[in-house]
């Protein structure tokens, strides 16, 4: 575990998330006070976007009866 100032966190941000992706874990102080951690970001929860194209869900099935016409019932119950 690495211990770096928020000045140096700041000039050198790029260089430290390179070793944080690499394993490392850097404590940022002020002063002498620990202010933040940097870890490397990893969640099972996240789930990766889909390429263009690429199907997401189920196709939705629509039943055949969906498009029969209505009887006589069903066009005065919708005051047609």
């Amino acid at each position: 575990m690495k211990t770096i100032a928020t000045h140096e966190a700041k000039t050198h941000l790029s260089r430290y998330l390179k070793e944080v992706s690499e394993g490392e874990t850097i404590i940022i102080t002020r002063g002498r006070k620990p202010l933040a951690k940097l870890v490397a970001f990893s969640s099972p929860n996240v789930a990766r976007r889909p390429r263009v194209g690429e199907v997401m869900d189920k196709p939705v099935k629509i039943p055949d009866a969906a498009f029969a016409p209505m009887g006589a019932g069903e066009l005065d119950e919708w005051g047609l």
